[in-house]
């Protein structure tokens, strides 16, 4: 499961600062992001602002039969600066150290809160908060790609350590760590020159406190079809999400995707919380850009 990625896709808005550079040519920045407004050979704005929005229906957690609907529209940042950058599809970070082929910097992502209803698997349990994940991530271009017709192909691999922190803004807690590696497939212009698509193939393996909130059933809430359960340590599962982007005016980006999620094999697929083995969602939405500056980045 990735647990930032709704959030990324509607365009939850995050605010980071840094120095402006001046203008130069593109180069194969491992993280750049292909499937936005500019192509791969064009250089980018240091710094854009605008409006996204979307809908989405995802599960409520990790192996869950219920499902939550999200609707989402709110003014969205892009920053690309040498150290801090927000937005472009990799979410908020600092740049700790980089090259043409690799990228190690310090991450921030995040997951909305479950909705759970009355009937469902955790009726009586505590509430799934909203999540909050901060931690290294490495990233790595692995191979990039360009045909006769200007199409470009760019495949990542991404290893992510993350600290996981849940909260309902009155309070926080620590949920324990995750750690996911991804490989990450972007290509421009095989249907057309402002067309895009992004295939991520991932896995999650997750410390016993993070398995602990959402499978772990404690003595005070055993029911008659809900017994205690002492979560563990493990695979959490693994996921295959497509998502296409297209361009309905000069500032105006559209995008459709969905996910597949197995967590056959997971660590706790014995939990009476553990509910499917495969688990979908599915989410659409826009972002249009408003203003950008005249200055641009160095990637």
């Amino acid at each position: 499961m990735k647990m930032h990625k709704v959030i990324q896709k509607l365009g939850c808005l995050l605010l980071v600062c840094g120095s402006a550079h001046a203008a130069s040519p593109p180069k194969n920045a491992p993280d750049r992001n292909i499937t936005g407004f500019e192509a791969a050979d064009e250089t980018q704005p240091l710094w854009e602002f605008g409006v996204g929005g979307g809908v989405g229906e995802v599960p409520n957690y990790p192996a869950s039969s219920e499902r939550n609907f999200i609707a989402l529209a709110a003014p969205y940042i892009i920053y690309r600066g040498d150290v801090f950058r927000l937005g472009g599809g990799g979410g908020a970070r600092a740049v700790v150290a980089e090259d043409d082929r690799w990228e190690l910097d310090i991450s921030v992502g995040g997951a909305f809160a479950a909705d759970t209803d009355e009937n469902s698997a955790r009726a009586g349990m505590p509430e799934l908060d909203y999540l909050l994940e901060l931690g290294p991530q490495v990233v790595y271009l692995v191979h990039q790609t360009r045909n006769n017709q200007g199409a470009t192909g760019r495949l990542n691999l991404r290893l992510q350590a993350r600290s996981v922190i849940s909260t309902d803004f009155r309070s926080f807690e620590h949920q324990g760590y995750l750690f996911e590696p991804e490989l990450q497939w972007q290509q421009r212009g095989y249907w057309g020159e402002n067309t895009a698509m992004t295939v991520r193939l991932s896995s999650t393996f997750a410390s016993e406190d993070l398995h602990d909130y959402f499978y772990q059933v404690d003595a005070a809430f055993v029911t008659d079809i809900r017994p205690e359960y002492d979560a563990r340590s493990g695979y959490l599962g693994s996921e295959l999400s497509v998502a296409f982007s297209f361009q309905l005016s000069d500032n105006i980006r559209a995008f459709l995707g969905g996910t597949v999620r197995n967590h056959s094999g997971a660590a706790n697929e014995n939990s009476p919380l553990f509910e499917r083995d495969t688990t979908y969602s599915l989410a659409a939405g826009f972002v249009w850009r408003i203003h950008q500056s005249e200055a641009k980045a160095s990637f």
